[in-house]
């Protein structure tokens, strides 16, 4: 796996990341930093692929139980340590999942399967982090 970062120039903090996948995704800093806002932080990046990583697990292994998932999503909540490197310290991952008749037993299997086995992004976010997890089911 690779990725290539360009920064944008001197007028700002706009960094541009091309994927070996052969995809492009574009992160900037807080105007106090030197960026304009103009996209998500590389923190949020991080935060937000441990989100994505975890979710294709729960999809995948619902699906893969041939359980009628219909939808998906998890809020990631975070802090951080309050001195440089400003890690994460605490993720709270809150997933709502909609489905027929969705057997609770089975999502949450899903959750801490990926959490405990399969998201490489959350067990390297482990190191540093305390992570807690909740699970809401909506029936569709």
């Amino acid at each position: 796996m690779e990725t290539t970062i360009d920064w944008g120039g001197p007028q700002g903090m706009l960094f541009t990341a091309r994927t070996g996948s052969g995809h492009v995704a574009v992160m900037d800093g807080a105007p106090e930093g030197g960026g304009h806002n103009l996209a998500p932080r590389p923190m949020e990046m991080l935060l937000s692929g441990a989100g994505a990583c975890t979710a294709y697990d729960v999809v995948l292994i619902l699906k893969r139980g041939r359980h009628a998932v219909q939808g998906c999503s998890v809020k990631l909540v975070a802090d951080r340590a309050e001195t440089d490197p400003k890690v994460f310290t605490k993720i709270h991952y809150a997933f709502t999942v909609t489905g027929k008749s969705l057997p609770r037993e089975a999502v949450e299997r899903a959750v801490k399967l990926s959490h405990e086995k399969y998201c490489s992004a959350s067990a390297m976010l482990a190191h540093t982090a305390e992570q807690t997890l909740s699970v809401e089911i909506v029936e569709a």
